[in-house]
């Protein structure tokens, strides 16, 4: 059996795609490229499909993953062009790699943000971030499906920073963009509840839902805040080469043995 992991996209109107409908939509690709599949076992057998932190519905992102276990051994280039070809536009396979580590999930410890905050300008945006940065801890609350949960959405933050829009962008308004790492976590921060965080204690409300986007997940490295590329250690591993069986051949075998 073979694993190849994939890295994809939901981008422009699919990032309002849930993660069972990317599920469905994968797994119809999936038919279409005729991909050899392994499958599970039991009465509803399914291909056997392994998806790692999906983002949020309604966020953008360039960094989502997930690993496939075939039956037959396949190129992984050629693999991720037959099923970026199967997807709509939007849900975009853009790397590929065989596996040959293990602990996927437990590479993605943070994941990078991107929220653009129209109406907002930098010099507002660095005020509160400052305010954010400052407080030892920034409680907010979130209703989940276990009920109304309490995060420390500071404790999450690794890095936070406020950059300016493109000159080029649309729209002449001001905007302001925060860049932002957070900790995975259980339970999970996500962007909108340091949003959350950022109106708590700098008063700070985009007059516009911010535009969020997940550039990257993988390896914190607490020093710089930076994350690392969750694949690398994939691209690095060099499979062990085929040994010999023990024993001896016919060739090898001594005179008169049987």
């Amino acid at each position: 059996m073979q694993r190849i992991r994939l890295r994809y996209t939901k981008r422009g109107r699919l990032r309002f795609t849930s993660h069972r409908d990317f599920q469905r939509a994968f797994e119809r690709a999936l038919r279409r490229a005729e991909v050899p599949m392994a499958y599970s076992a039991g009465f509803t057998p399914h291909p056997k499909v392994s998806y790692a932190n999906a983002a949020p519905t309604g966020t953008g992102s360039e960094a989502e993953y997930l690993e496939i276990a075939l039956t037959e051994r396949r190129d992984p280039d050629a693999l991720r062009e037959l099923l970026d070809d199967s997807l709509p536009a939007g849900l975009d396979i853009i790397d590929a790699v065989e596996a040959h580590t293990s602990g996927l999930a437990d590479r993605l410890q943070a994941s990078v943000w991107d929220l653009r905050l129209e109406g907002v300008t930098v010099d507002e945006a660095e005020s509160a971030v400052a305010a954010f940065l400052a407080a030892e801890t920034v409680e907010v609350e979130r209703r989940t499906k276990n009920g109304l949960r309490t995060f420390d959405t500071r404790a999450a933050v690794a890095r936070l920073e406020v950059l300016a829009a493109p000159a080029d962008r649309p729209g002449d308004g001001a905007c302001a963009i925060l860049r932002l790492v957070v900790r995975h976590a259980t339970p999970a921060v996500r962007p909108d509840d340091v949003l959350s965080g950022l109106r708590a204690t700098a008063d700070l409300a985009p007059p516009v839902p911010a535009a969020v986007t997940r550039l990257a997940q993988g390896l914190l490295d607490e020093e710089s805040g930076t994350v690392t590329d969750p694949l690398a250690p994939d691209r690095e591993a060099v499979p062990a080469a085929p040994t010999a069986a023990s024993g001896l051949t016919a060739a090898s075998a001594p005179e008169g043995s049987a």
